[in-house]
């Protein structure tokens, strides 16, 4: 079985996307699954350093890359390199699965597929949501009219990575059928004395509570509420620190800093910039809770993370694994609001016990929900049903 992962960019910069894809492909590798990734050398205003027309090992997968179109037309990513790739290759795969909505590769993918007859999937990445679709809405509203509409009604399945996004592709008119399989998150490796080597690096004082936001810093995630969130505490006499892990717009990261200044927390919050490897470690493992109030997540990969990590998590209901995490009592989920932020992080501050008896329950979610084996082993089976009867029979939950 020969399966082609398509998707516009594989920038870290893009955070979670990327992260996904390189997982998920490595671990349908290691299920003997001959699966690859075709994309561009994307790297935001920049450009990756990669080998280009050939097929490369990337972070343990293999990877053809090709030359975007510069300067980048936002997430459209435009290459006419690609298109001719794509006319050229994709007869050889048995299956494709696109990752995005509303961009180049991945659309030109499904129509050269359609034409080949080479069955395809679509994981839309939460792109489907009313906040998503709200978002250049005349624009989507053409291109979807125009293009995408067509490619999801004509696709083998949906890849869905939580219930809400099921519910979001029928509301959009869709009546293809779904795959619902979550993400996977990797084991984090133990951090000895975390919280002590956390305060060390980053110069708090060790009994200072603290917040982490770890994801990309981009006004969708609300970084700005958690700051507003954060200087209410202080001012209620709260002893906390604010750690902003990822990165972003250099723009909107300005703005971010100047709101900090304006609130007078200079000294309470530190932008640690992008972070990995054994520096995310030890930012799950010392961090006293988790705070994501996302205004739309089709899965929530950093929530996922925090979980994984024993971290208590507070996020909203627009993170799509929220009932998972309500259902599993492993987190807080409230709504956007700089009030009800604020008292959640104050409860976490106030009841070690809870904070406890959440790290239990959101280890345990993890463990049972999120492994990647399992979901690379659960999309094998979705391959194995569409390369079997051209399309997926019915909806699956797994």
């Amino acid at each position: 079985m020969k399966v082609l992962h398509v998707i516009p960019s594989l920038s870290p910069k893009l955070g979670g996307p990327t992260h996904v894809v390189l997982n998920l492909v490595k671990a349908l590798v290691k299920r003997g699954v001959e699966a690859e990734v075709a994309t561009t050398n994307d790297d935001g205003a920049d450009l990756l350093d990669v080998p280009l027309y050939q097929r490369t090992e990337y972070q343990d997968i293999p990877v053809w890359f090709l030359p975007r179109f510069s300067p980048p037309l936002k997430e459209f990513i435009f290459s006419s390199a690609i298109t001719t790739w794509m006319w050229k290759n994709v007869r050889n795969y048995d299956v494709l699965d696109n990752h995005y909505l509303f961009s180049y590769a991945p659309t030109l993918a499904g129509f050269v597929a359609r034409r080949q007859r080479i069955p395809y999937t679509v994981r839309t990445m939460g792109q489907l949501t009313p906040w998503a679709l709200a978002q250049s809405r005349i624009k989507k509203q053409i291109y979807s009219t125009l293009i995408e509409h067509n490619t999801l009604t004509k696709a083998a399945a949906i890849h869905c990575t939580a219930k809400d996004e099921s519910v979001d592709v029928r509301r959009f008119g869709i009546e293809t059928p779904t795959a619902t399989i979550p993400l996977g998150v990797d084991s984090p490796i133990a951090q000895p004395d975390a919280k002590p080597r956390l305060c060390s690096k980053y110069k708090i004082s060790e009994s200072r509570f603290v917040v982490l936001f770890l994801s990309r810093l981009h006004y969708k995630k609300r970084p700005d509420l958690l700051l507003q969130s954060v200087h209410q505490l202080v001012q209620n006499g709260k002893d906390l620190h604010l750690l902003m892990a990822g990165t972003g717009d250099e723009n909107y990261i300005s703005e971010l800093q100047s709101l900090t200044k304006k609130l007078q927390l200079g000294n309470r919050v530190t932008f640690t910039g992008f972070v990995q490897g054994t520096d995310k470690d030890l930012l799950l493992q010392g961090s006293d809770v988790f705070v994501l109030p996302s205004f739309s997540e089709n899965f929530g990969i950093a929530v996922a993370e925090a979980l994984a990590a024993g971290l208590p998590v507070i996020t909203t209901p627009g993170v799509q694994i929220s009932p998972e995490i309500t259902a599993a009592h492993a987190g807080l989920v409230v709504d956007g609001d700089k009030e009800q932020v604020s008292q959640a992080i104050q409860s976490l501050i106030d009841n070690p016990k809870l904070r406890q008896d959440l790290s239990r329950s959101g280890k345990q979610l993890a463990q049972q929900r999120y492994s990647w084996d399992a979901i690379a082993k659960q999309l094998a089976e979705v391959y194995k049903l569409i390369i079997q009867h051209r399309r997926l029979p019915h909806d699956v939950l797994f």
